[in-house]
């Protein structure tokens, strides 16, 4: 019974998580029973707990970590500043007269929140808020709004700079030097956070195009279901700068952000600390700055700061624990003996991962199952920035996929009554036939997320 421990603690892990505790309590609070347990049985070392106050030292110390709370503030004050909200305005005006012209406007004003907030529950429950509406008022089909709006938001998954590839770049880091460790590879190279931010550039820019080109086959096809919006004024000079006006601020500030960590100029903390400072400008800039608003944000950024460290430490106390009852042993041997090798390896966790991801948010993923499976894999031969890319697309998939995908939650929270579920369901599946061409894509040709990084930091 001792060695099938660590599998009945990850079970139980999960089924009090799906009874809705406290992530980080439940990490904490179960593998204490289990440590416990197993101390009373002598199945565990109580050795591995002592290293607990050093991996709390080492949580609190990492400087990569102080990029979350700098990126959520840059994010939330872009969010409560109405700054998309006027540039979907802008942009829905611009694209009027063309068929599918607001689902462009859609797709794009989600891009670039995604690439500005990193979260996915708030750019979903933004865009619905701000978007859904426009959309159905004008005659698209519920459906199709609804769907638009789920998958761009699922965006802030991939797009960088995204809190979910921070964290993970973080984990992955700390893997694939373990990983490197048991292979014999005393001086390990490194992944770093910005490996994956540029891995992720290309495997993102062409979702969005698949989901242009998806919006663009049904105007074409079905024209009733995206129409024209056809009453709109003329352009005029002021239109045009007032456009410019929306879209070029913080167009620029994501390309800063983002350029400083491609070119080596900053590290992702030093370029979450321009995004910030950044986002604290253009609300003054748009006269959207005032102490209540300032204090909204800050209250934001510390409650999701608060959670993600305390999940983190919660994390923590799991993987000792974990790895205490042989865990690590345990799925080492289950994958190396799976037949078809790294191959089946790789499906199994792929599958696991998108099955986890109806009930687990992507940071309790990150924390709980990226330790336990990363480190066996890369041991295998799997390229970091390529695994990070994958993870980050499937759980992509995994919150637009019904009946249980986090993103229709957050839509449903904020759709109007009359618009059903099962037309969220509906709308949604498209979307997800996307993503999956573009994960097996991303399979047969792992090309596309390391090309890049090789090109500018090999």
């Amino acid at each position: 019974m001792a060695e099938f421990m660590p599998l009945v603690l990850f079970a139980v892990v999960c089924l009090v998580l799906m009874c809705g505790f406290p992530v980080a309590f439940t990490l904490a609070g179960t593998s204490l029973l289990f440590a416990g347990i197993g101390l009373l049985t002598g199945t565990f070392d109580p050795a591995f707990l002592n290293a607990m106050p050093n991996r709390m030292f080492g949580i609190l110390s990492n400087q990569i970590l102080v990029a979350v709370p700098l990126f959520v503030f840059m994010g939330v004050m872009l969010e409560k500043s109405k700054i998309a909200e006027q540039l979907l305005r802008n942009l829905g005006l611009l694209f009027g007269p063309v068929r599918g012209g607001l689902g462009f406007s859609v797709i794009i004003v989600g891009m670039l929140l995604a690439a500005s907030t990193g979260i996915v529950g708030a750019t979903v429950v933004t865009m619905g808020l701000i978007s859904l509406p426009a959309m159905l008022r004008n005659g698209y089909s519920p459906s199709l709004a609804s769907g638009t709006i789920c998958a761009t938001g699922t965006l802030g998954q991939i797009i960088p700079p995204s809190t979910a590839l921070i964290i993970l770049g973080d984990v992955l880091s700390s893997a694939y030097q373990q990983a490197q460790l048991k292979m014999g590879i005393f001086s390990p190279e490194t992944v770093s956070v910005a490996d994956l931010f540029v891995g992720a550039l290309i495997p993102g820019l062409i979702l969005v195009l698949g989901y242009f080109i998806y919006t663009s086959i049904v105007a074409i096809f079905k024209p009733e279901a995206a129409p024209a919006v056809q009453d709109r004024e003329p352009l005029s000079p002021g239109f045009i700068f007032e456009l410019l006006k929306g879209l070029l601020p913080p167009l620029l500030l994501i390309v800063a952000v983002l350029g400083s960590i491609l070119t080596g100029k900053a590290t992702p903390t030093e370029a979450a600390g321009i995004g910030a400072f950044g986002s604290l400008l253009l609300a003054i800039a748009y006269g959207q700055f005032n102490l209540q608003r300032l204090r909204e944000v800050m209250d934001a950024t510390l409650q999701v700061t608060s959670m993600i460290f305390l999940i983190f430490i919660g994390a923590a106390l799991f993987s000792l624990v974990f790895r205490g009852f042989g865990g690590e042993e345990l799925v080492h041997e289950v994958f190396n003996d799976l037949p078809g090798g790294v191959f089946s390896a790789m499906l199994l966790v792929m599958l696991v991962i998108f099955l986890l991801g109806f009930i687990l948010d992507f940071i309790e993923i990150t924390f709980v199952v990226v330790p336990i499976v990363a480190p066996v894999l890369l041991a295998m031969g799997i390229d970091p920035v390529w695994l990070g890319i994958m993870i980050a697309i499937n759980l992509q998939t995994s919150f637009l996929t019904p009946p249980f995908g986090f993103a229709l939650f957050y839509l449903r929270g904020v759709a109007p009554p009359e618009l059903p579920t099962r037309t969220l369901y509906k709308g949604v599946i498209p979307f997800i036939v996307i993503q999956v061409a573009v994960l097996g894509l991303l399979a047969v040709f792992p090309e596309l997320a390391t090309w890049l990084p090789d090109q500018i930091y090999g």
